[in-house]
């Protein structure tokens, strides 16, 4: 009986050493990477993504069927060689990116913080950022094909998507009466490798540290978040604010667009978004990075139903020199109970565009996060202000200063700017999941403090 018990015991550690083998042969499978790789584009026709909501060129799905070749050029600089297979369709190539700008990394005044390390890594991989490169860049050059892309080609742009690690996407636009209109798009996973590499480059820590959150989605629910880390406070002031409960829901831009991906009946004001009794889905957004109404994704606006007032501060955030502001929204739940806390700061008021209401989206448009990049901005800004070193947050918390998961409330962003006819009111929109919708417009006055 020993005996046996002793051959038992063997071939259990010998089959956990061969698990073991197997899950390190698979994760350096994972983790290995080429200078130079070939890596599969995955295209959807419009009857495989009929719920696009991108404003597409009558020129799309004519230049289809593309590979992507990946060259490491140095540690931070790739070329993306987007590559046809027919003599109509040009060769696009992205020469020289410095993708450690699109790799999540922690602003100096979180490191070390392991609450705000996880809040600022799970926000900045769970955001969009898509990046354009104008058309006479140095980064872009058109080879061959008909002639239609070296001419009409307007904006090539890469986009880190909003899902896991890795997940991203290359899209080329022209433009169509005026507005851009996008002709290709394709889906790719940049290496995870590289991705390892460059994490570990940019932020000084090990990747395996964070590797689940990042590639698997596990989010920082109740953590602490230290506002005092983010910010120092030096006036605190209560302000006239006001939620345009019974205006006439709009919408411009993007959120115009996405109407197709909102799944809700006779919504008419913004109030109507916090009735407990109305029926409202979102089209999840799924791998490898497109909208799906067949899988709804649900909201928790209950948590919001009752606006109570706002706040206004100067704020000086570590490492700089001039004030800024913050805007905090407050909620209590439909029970009256729950109380959550919207804010957004590290914010030039004073430098906000004047605009009319129904040009909201060319104000501040921004995600949520620590040390976030913009929703969309062109590689030229952001070499020039890296996300890490932006001053800008925006989180949401409860009565204890604890992270809510914004994702499951269904809010993803805010929109920003001053009145067209009186600088001193700022209009605030929060955004929903995804940027489908706005799901509320708050007008706030700052009596000309900071204008």
């Amino acid at each position: 009986m020993a005996s046996r018990a002793r051959v038992g015991v063997a071939a259990g550690l010998g089959v956990a050493v061969l698990l073991f083998g197997v899950g390190a042969c698979a994760l350096l499978t994972n983790y290995s990477t080429p200078d130079r790789m070939t890596i599969p584009v995955t295209e959807f026709s419009t009857a495989d993504y009929p719920e696009d909501p991108s404003n597409r060129s009558v020129h799309y799905g004519r230049f289809a069927d593309r590979s992507l070749t990946l060259v490491q050029r140095d540690d931070t600089h790739f070329d993306f060689i987007l590559e046809p297979t027919n003599a109509h369709t040009a060769t696009v190539i992205f020469r020289n990116v410095d993708v450690s700008l699109m790799t999540p990394t922690l602003p100096a005044w979180v490191r070390g913080n392991p609450d705000l390390e996880k809040v600022a890594l799970v926000d900045r991989q769970w955001n969009r950022q898509q990046v354009a490169f104008d058309r006479k860049s140095e980064h872009v050059e058109v080879i061959g094909g008909n002639g239609f892309e070296r001419d009409q080609l307007f904006s090539a742009e890469l986009a880190k998507n909003c899902l896991n690690a890795g997940l991203w996407e290359v899209l080329l636009f022209t433009q169509e009466s005026g507005q851009k209109a996008m002709y290709y798009q394709g889906w790719f996973t940049f290496p995870l490798g590289h991705y390892k590499r460059l994490f570990e480059r940019v932020n000084g820590i090990p990747y395996e540290t964070y590797r689940w959150r990042l590639e698997h989605w596990l989010d920082p629910e109740g953590t602490r978040v230290d506002l005092d880390a983010l910010r120092k406070v030096s006036r605190d002031r209560a302000v006239t604010a006001t939620f345009l409960a019974d205006e006439p829901i709009f919408a411009s831009g993007e959120q115009q667009r996405k109407l197709r991906t909102l799944n809700a009946r006779n919504l008419v004001t913004w109030k109507d978004f916090y009735d407990p009794s109305r029926s409202i889905e979102f089209a999840s957004f799924v791998k490898p990075g497109r909208y799906d109404v067949r899988k709804p994704h649900a909201h928790e606006f209950w948590r919001l139903a009752r606006f109570t007032g706002a706040a206004l501060r100067d704020v000086t955030p570590p490492g700089f020199e001039r004030t800024l502001q913050e805007i905090e929204l407050r909620f209590l739940d439909q029970n009256g109970g729950a109380a959550s806390r919207f804010l957004v700061g590290g914010v030039d008021l004073a430098a906000l565009p004047q605009l009319a209401v129904s040009d909201y989206p060319k104000g501040l448009y921004m995600p949520m996060g620590i040390g976030v990049p913009p929703f969309y901005q062109s590689y030229q800004a952001l070499e020039a202000g890296p996300p890490a070193r932006s001053p800008y947050f925006s989180v949401l918390v409860d009565a204890e200063n604890r992270w809510i998961n914004h994702h499951d409330v269904a809010i993803d962003g805010v929109a920003m700017h001053r009145d067209l006819d009186k600088p001193s009111l700022v209009h605030v929109y929060l955004l929903s999941y995804e940027r489908h919708s706005l799901i509320g417009h708050f007008l706030i006055e700052t009596s000309g403090d900071t204008a």
